[in-house]
């Protein structure tokens, strides 16, 4: 599927390293593995805000036999070894280290988050704020802040953030009253969860998430059954946005023989329309070791969340296009095609969509109010 009206805004190539909250710490040189999975949201001023995961990597990870993890201390970045042949390298994101009860890995990279303004229709960057990034700051996000996602709820920002540490991989939320100065809640799930979002709005009077609960083993669904396992789409409510409780009814599951059947997660925050919460949703789809990732879309009934209305698993709503990397093919380091949408605003007759293309750039798509019909 190709998109008629898309292209990449923001990538590695657009940043300055020199300007890294990394640079007080570590001398040695480093690159953009990525600037990609943007959370996207309207300034006051009307204007867009991007918030762009980047990646920063070390331009040499193994050295006299040991490959180094980046990880953030309270008195700054530091280097930590890992014997080479203990590690497994096959993915240049990370490497899983040998020998435990359980498996581990070490990041070669860490993220921080860096605010880039667009006009207010995406089609051009305005300012790039390196004097607002957002870096690690607690022992929980040693290992740096992923994949950020924004809501604007009541007039107040709310963003969550996955958060890499060895203590735990889990959810922090932050809050801004004008999107650019943030202040940290700290941790509101404990569990490993990549794909928490807030709806954008209460829902009688209380706020509602998208969850993603991650674990090591998944109980089977009869053979005959419409539903496939693993990880999946699940719901919770809170009354302050700081304490959770799951809901007891399942949510969004993937369905067996889709092309998302691997697993399905959380994409842009769901917004109200007419019809409902509408929700644009990750499918995965088994390919290689990563999978193809691709955006579908659902509705939610906008009383009870809990009750999907309607699901597209059938034809994507975004897939990668080759033809937008091409020109920065050489950077490309995953096996598979993988877009992975995480912001919507209302843009009138359509709605402004920014994705992660290849876990490499930022894509920016329009699409007609009317293919939601």
């Amino acid at each position: 599927m190709h998109q008629t009206d898309d292209y990449l805004i923001f990538g590695p190539d657009d940043v300055d390293l020199s300007r890294s909250p990394l640079r007080g710490s570590i001398a040695e040189p480093t690159f953009v593995l990525g600037a990609f999975n943007p959370a996207l949201t309207r300034l006051p001023s009307g204007n867009l805000l991007l918030l762009v995961r980047v990646a920063e990597g070390l331009a040499t990870p193994v050295r006299d036999g040991l490959v180094r993890a980046v990880r953030w201390t309270p008195t700054g970045y530091v280097l930590d070894p890992h014997r080479v042949e203990a590690s497994d390298r096959t993915d240049p994101r990370f490497f899983v280290v040998r020998g435990g009860g359980y498996p581990q890995m070490g990041l070669t990279s860490l993220s921080w988050l860096l605010p880039v303004e667009l006009t207010p229709d995406g089609r051009a960057v305005v300012a790039v704020h390196y004097d607002r990034a957002i870096a690690p700051s607690a022992s929980y996000q040693a290992y740096g802040l992923e994949d950020p996602r924004i809501s604007l709820i009541d007039g107040r920002y709310h963003m969550t953030v996955c958060c890499c540490s060895a203590e735990r991989h889990g959810t922090a939320l932050y809050t801004s009253d004008d999107g650019f100065d943030w202040t940290l809640h700290g941790l509101v799930l404990d569990h490993q969860n990549k794909d928490m979002l807030l709806f954008e709005g209460l829902v009688g009077g209380k706020y509602w998430a998208l969850t993603r609960p991650l674990g090591e083993l998944y109980f089977a669904y009869p053979e005959m059954d419409d539903y496939a396992g693993g990880p999946v789409i699940q719901l919770a409510s809170s009354p302050d946005a700081l304490h959770w409780k799951p809901c007891d009814t399942p949510g969004l599951r993937a369905r067996r023989g889709s092309s998302s059947a691997l697993k399905v997660g959380g994409g842009t925050p769901p917004i109200l329309t007419e019809a409902g919460w509408l929700m644009l949703y990750h499918g995965v789809e088994p390919r290689e070791k990563v999978g193809c990732y691709r955006t579908f879309w659902a509705l939610l009934d906008r009383d009870d969340p809990s009750n999907l209305l309607r699901i597209e698993d059938a034809t994507p709503l975004i897939e990668a296009d080759p033809a937008l990397t091409d020109p920065i093919g050489h950077r490309l380091y995953l096996p598979t095609p993988v877009v992975f949408t995480t912001g919507i605003v209302d843009a009138g007759d359509t709605y402004v969509v920014a994705s992660g293309e290849a876990d490499l750039a930022c894509r920016i798509t329009h699409i007609a109010k009317t293919r939601f019909a």
